[in-house]
């Protein structure tokens, strides 16, 4: 690090653990510092000292259309300059939600969320309403964030720091999570067929073990299943939602869910998160039907509203076609016959491995230690990556030819210097 952001980076430390506002920021699986990042302008990325990278974390997901665009600045100015926060229904809030029911295909009323988080924390409790049952189906590698049922064989971060089941977490909550493999869907069966299961909860492209895709068959098993035992089926769309395809992964796999969890790209960078589904389930969220808890003080936040209109209401058919194209030439650049390459859209993960990840078994095989002298060479050579093998990155609309050639260039040159 230069000197500016070695100062920085020590100041964080001092007031925050590790020197970061999430564990998943950490360097600590890649070893080295993280960059102090002041401006982001597109593709791309500038830190204190004034170094320039290629972004392809894109704040985890959200920024599908680049930093800084235009019209999506300008839509949170000028909802600012009204009001930053109102704790009471606004027409942002009305038009964000007719976008979300009129795009994703299984949703017919949605409730707005402060995060990723609230939304998945919130579906479970309107699940187990629903049906009076407690237990829930998650599976091992998937990340629904850091509540209480979900630290248990968790993803991302958790994985990189070697603590899947995190301390704090009441054993008597932990007994209520049922875990089964990825893309396994006759695991799922015998686990209904044993207990009485409120949700299955899955990541239909898992995201934070590495981008997994689903086999051929399984999200089709889960509602398949789901159904025959009464369960509620629930997918974790908050990196997928709007990322994948204009209706999530639930539009490009054609299933369809009970609930859907979403945040990211329908914040445009913002803080936020949702959760919506079926009448029959959402009609007992309160003030309606049963009144199953959830609230928030900032929910439906106008400026994280408006930057979602302005950052998915440009995301037509021509849109998706080009996030493709580039997801698809950045993965070819990428392929080497020591590495797997996984990609699904505009999101990917280079795996340390010659053999296809398709659950937390296979990922876990993975040569970590070579994954983080790649990680370094590449953060000098100006790409900016998550600094963990579990993570998947992201290509957005801003992202050029020249700036994926860079990547590309980088990343042969990077395998060349770490053998």
């Amino acid at each position: 690090m230069l000197p500016r952001s070695r100062e920085a980076f020590a100041e964080a430390q001092r007031y925050m653990p590790g020197g970061v506002s999430s564990a998943a920021r950490a360097f600590g699986p890649v070893g080295g510092d993280p960059p102090i990042l002041a401006v982001g302008e597109g593709a791309r990325v500038r830190d204190i000292d004034g170094n320039d990278y290629v972004d392809l974390v894109m704040s985890w997901g959200p920024l599908i259309r680049g930093h800084a665009v235009k019209d999506v600045v300008r839509a949170i100015a000028e909802t600012a300059a009204k009001g930053t926060s109102f704790g009471a229904t606004t027409e942002h809030e009305t038009r964000l939600a007719r976008v979300v029911v009129d795009r994703v295909p299984s949703v017919e009323l949605v409730r707005f969320t402060n995060s990723g988080t609230e939304a998945t924390m919130a579906a479970i409790r309107v699940a187990r309403g629903v049906t009076g049952r407690e237990k829930i189906v998650k599976f091992a590698g998937c990340w629904h964030g850091h509540a209480d049922p979900f630290l248990i064989a968790a993803g991302s971060s958790a994985l990189s720091l070697g603590r899947p089941d995190s301390p704090g977490v009441p054993a008597e909550v932990a007994k209520l999570t049922l875990v089964a493999p990825y893309n396994d869907a006759a695991a799922v069966e015998a686990l209904l067929k044993a207990h009485e299961v409120a949700a299955v909860i899955v990541e239909p492209v898992a995201g934070n073990m590495g981008c997994v895709p689903p086999a051929p068959g399984f999200l089709e098993g889960l509602r398949d299943t789901c159904s025959r035992f009464g369960a509620c089926l629930i997918l974790d769309e908050v990196i997928t939602g709007f990322r994948v395809a204009r209706g999530g992964a639930q539009e490009l796999y054609r299933v369809m869910p009970d609930l859907t969890t979403m945040g990211k790209t329908i914040g445009g960078g913002l803080p936020v998160g949702a959760f919506g589904g079926k009448r029959k389930f959402m009609e007992h969220v309160a003030p309606l039907g049963m009144r199953v808890s959830q609230g928030g003080t900032l929910s439906g936040n106008p400026l994280a509203m408006a930057a979602g209109l302005a950052t998915i209401g440009p995301l037509d058919e021509k849109a998706y076609e080009a996030l493709e194209e580039k997801g698809r030439y950045l993965a070819e650049g990428l392929k080497h016959a020591s590495l797997t390459v996984q990609r699904v859209g505009s999101m990917m993960t280079v795996f340390f491995t010659d053999r296809p990840v398709r659950n937390l078994a296979d990922a876990e095989k993975c040569d970590t230690k070579r994954f983080a002298r790649w990680h370094r060479a590449m953060l000098r050579r100006g790409v900016y990556l998550p600094p963990s093998q579990f993570e998947a990155f992201f290509v957005s609309l801003a992202h050029e030819r020249a700036d994926l050639d860079k990547v590309i260039a980088a990343h042969r040159e990077s395998l060349a210097e770490i053998g």
